[in-house]
């Protein structure tokens, strides 16, 4: 397992999947999960991805392989993306494509808002708004159409109602996997198979730090830095999405000068689970161009 050196000397992990296409030597995609704070294993190759490009996924701060912080703050998002500063270093980069995934997007757009001369694209998976300070209502309108879809869907209303006061862990779990069906676009085996590991990959204590120590004046900053970044950005979302919606993604796709905003059919919250050809054709087509 390699390790990288970060800002305060932490020993950091990272996995490197798939490489370039015989022949041809291409810029590597920095990978980041989102959860936040779960273990960067649910990403996976991202549908097939690391066919076309190497892809290097670092595990953050308190998951997978890397250790706890040793200061709660450290797992803030804003403390996250000069990890992937960090990363970058190591690696020899001058410039590289970054892809983030859910609550990611934030240390994502915090790292270009930061360093936008090392990015060569940005492509932003599910995102939220947060950031933006929008919470748009339409993932629970988008759960609501889905009521007639099966039995598992009054289940997941209940669960997603009691996870909204839920403090302790376990039972936090185990209403997660209850709820877990309202993520996917359909409940089938790999669907099934993707959801039954994300009890063992949560990380409660840096996912709460995750958005802890940014004040409004912080956001701002980031958010009027975003305009400045010259990469082109592609944002994704999928139309099924009951977790962050699709119009989360607007909001996102409208603070860059340089965005697309591309929404895939038939597609939920992990579209390299529901819709992995047409994910991958998306984002490879894009880092190509």
């Amino acid at each position: 397992m390699p390790y990288f050196s970060s800002y305060d000397g932490a020993e950091l992990s990272y996995h490197v999947l798939g490489g370039d296409p015989p022949g041809r030597r291409r810029t590597p995609v920095v990978c980041l999960a989102g959860g936040p704070a779960r273990d960067a294993a649910y990403l996976g190759d991202l549908g097939g991805l690391g066919a076309y490009r190497r892809l290097v996924v670092p595990d953050a701060r308190g998951t997978g392989d890397s250790p706890p912080a040793a200061d709660p703050g450290e797992y803030a998002f804003p403390r996250l993306a000069e990890d992937v500063e960090a990363l970058r270093a190591h690696l020899g980069l001058e410039r590289f494509a970054l892809l983030a995934h859910d609550a990611a997007a934030a240390t994502a757009q915090t790292y270009a808002a930061a360093h936008p001369d090392r990015l060569t694209h940005l492509v932003l998976l599910n995102p939220g708004s947060r950031l933006q300070g929008r919470l748009p209502d339409d993932a629970r309108e988008i759960f609501n159409s889905r009521a007639e879809e099966g039995e598992w869907w009054a289940q997941a209303r209940t669960a997603v109602r009691l996870l909204e006061q839920e403090t302790d862990f376990e039972r936090i779990r185990t209403l997660l996997r209850q709820a877990a069906p309202m993520a996917y676009a359909r409940w089938e085996a790999p669907q099934r198979a993707h959801a039954a590991t994300e009890g063992d990959q949560l990380n409660p204590v840096p996912r709460a730090g995750f958005w802890q120590g940014v004040d409004e004046a912080s956001r701002l900053t980031v958010l009027d830095a975003l305009r400045r970044v010259e990469a082109p950005v592609l944002v994704v979302t999928g139309d099924l999405d009951a977790v962050t919606g699709m119009r989360a993604g607007e909001a996102v796709a409208q603070s860059f000068a340089d965005s697309r905003l591309r929404t895939l059919k038939d597609t939920g919250h992990y579209p390299w689970v529901d819709s992995p050809g047409s994910l991958t054709r998306l984002v490879r087509d894009f880092l190509n161009g």
